[in-house]
């Protein structure tokens, strides 16, 4: 949820920076599958039926389906924006991986957001005993905002992250490449819109 909140901040701040909606289009992510099936394992585990069923299967994917979106994350981090998302996905992993596969949280935290103890695997709770618990989910939304949850530092990192993506998408201006590659075609093997196949090189 602490996502959704960076996307529409971040599509916020590119309008009032002078950005334009449509040069989001632009952006060009590698591995984007494996963002989706991590993401998606996370959703579908998360979720009631399988949450309460899963036992000890629960930490492993957690972890495995977090590895799978940092590596992703990793992967793009030319993209403006994105060392951000990874600096913050990896300190998450890292409190996850130390507390055998939960994200520890803050009990004052938890409280403040009307969450207690709930039954089934979640992907974070108060521990007895928390290693790298300043890593973990020790803020907590207000709880009047919708969907408020508890957050981590991690967490506040990929927003930030998320948000620096999508300023920089929507204020980025198109270059001479951009267009050409939008609108000519490309030859066969020569420069842009030469379906002959030259280039515009000279031939020794």
């Amino acid at each position: 949820m602490f996502i959704l909140y960076a996307i529409v901040i971040g599509l916020v701040l590119g309008w009032l920076t002078g950005g334009r909606l449509e040069h989001l289009a632009g952006l060009s992510f590698r591995w984007t599958w494996v963002a989706v099936a991590g993401l998606a394992v996370q959703v579908a585990l998360f979720s009631a039926p399988v949450s309460s069923s899963i036992g000890a299967a629960g930490a492993p994917l957690y972890v495995a389906s977090t590895a799978a979106v940092l590596g992703f994350v990793l992967v793009n981090a030319r993209v403006a924006g994105m060392p951000l998302v990874a600096l913050g996905a990896a300190s998450n992993l890292v409190a996850i991986v130390a507390n055998g596969g939960t994200m520890p949280a803050s009990g004052a935290a938890l409280a403040a957001v009307g969450i207690g103890r709930e039954p089934g695997y979640v992907n974070s709770r108060e521990l007895v005993s928390p290693v790298l618990a300043p890593l973990g989910d020790v803020f907590a939304m207000p709880s009047w905002m919708p969907l408020a949850n508890v957050f981590s530092v991690g967490d506040v990192l990929v927003g930030l992250g998320i948000a620096v993506v999508i300023v920089a998408a929507m204020r980025r201006e198109p270059g001479p490449a951009d267009a050409v590659d939008a609108g000519a075609p490309l030859g066969a093997g020569g420069g842009p819109g030469r379906p002959d196949g030259e280039g515009t090189g000279t031939n020794g």
